[in-house]
């Protein structure tokens, strides 16, 4: 083939019939950009909520030199009127050092459990290592600022090289780390026990008793409260949940 040839073939794929004039590229696009999906929005409003199932409760954490217990009420109600359900897992293990506890809308909670413990999990696949606390804790924080996950405002803790820790997370996203923590709807009660029996030196069983007493405190006031108390111990061998329908041998 001629070199003049070969010239004239190159022209006509430059020519404008050779050209796809039916898309357009962004002139902001960066190929290189991580791609970033939406998030679904929820409708629900604040009109709906008394017809929402709610965890009501009273969710505690506590920090001890051997690792964090956790503790929660059992029941569920509609509107805080009605008990809706008696024996409601109120904490559940979202890493292998660390757990979240219910809080507010029971379909709310639950889903934000199910996206952490998601994300923890592929955060290890991808990285070969378990997310830090702190790490876990910003990661809930933003999912909370930004997501769908309507009307919850739960605990985090959970042990990592650092210590032991706990985390109480608001609806906005605000994220406070403390020695321990209450929130839901028997917080004034159950705060006023962890106030004069708490100490930074407890053992896991004496942390242990302490978070009962709170809870069975919550219980005898708090409608939204009631119906036994789950308890979790989270230590560098993993996370422990057990429920208990009476209080007599746990305080």
């Amino acid at each position: 083939m001629r070199q003049e040839d070969s010239l004239d073939e190159l022209d006509e794929l430059d020519s404008p019939r050779h050209l796809d004039t039916g898309f357009d590229l962004d002139p902001d696009f960066d190929p290189y950009e991580p791609e970033v999906g939406e998030l679904p929005e929820s409708d629900v409003t604040e009109a709906d909520l008394d017809s929402v199932n709610k965890t009501g409760t009273t969710t505690i954490g506590l920090t001890t030199p051997d690792g964090v217990v956790m503790a929660t009420d059992m029941r569920a109600s509609l509107g805080g009127r009605f008990v809706s359900n008696k024996d409601v897992q109120k904490v559940e293990e979202v890493h292998p050092t660390a757990a979240l506890t219910m809080a507010g809308s029971v379909g709310g909670a639950q889903s934000f459990i199910d996206t952490i413990r998601a994300e923890a999990s592929l955060y290890e696949t991808r990285r070969g290592s378990e997310m830090s606390m702190q790490a876990l804790s910003t990661l809930c924080g933003n999912f909370l600022r930004g997501g769908p996950f309507f009307m919850v405002s739960p605990i985090l803790g959970g042990v990592d090289a650092e210590g032991s820790h706990v985390f109480s997370l608001d609806p906005a996203g605000g994220v406070m780390r403390d020695d321990y923590t209450v929130t839901g709807s028997g917080m004034q009660m159950a705060y006023g026990v962890l106030e004069g029996q708490y100490a930074d030196d407890l053992t896991l069983d004496e942390a242990r008793t302490v978070a009962a007493r709170g809870i069975k405190s919550a219980v005898e006031r708090d409608t939204g409260s009631g119906n036994g108390i789950y308890l979790a111990e989270i230590t560098d061998d993993g996370v422990a949940i057990e429920g208990h329908k009476q209080f007599d041998d746990l305080v």
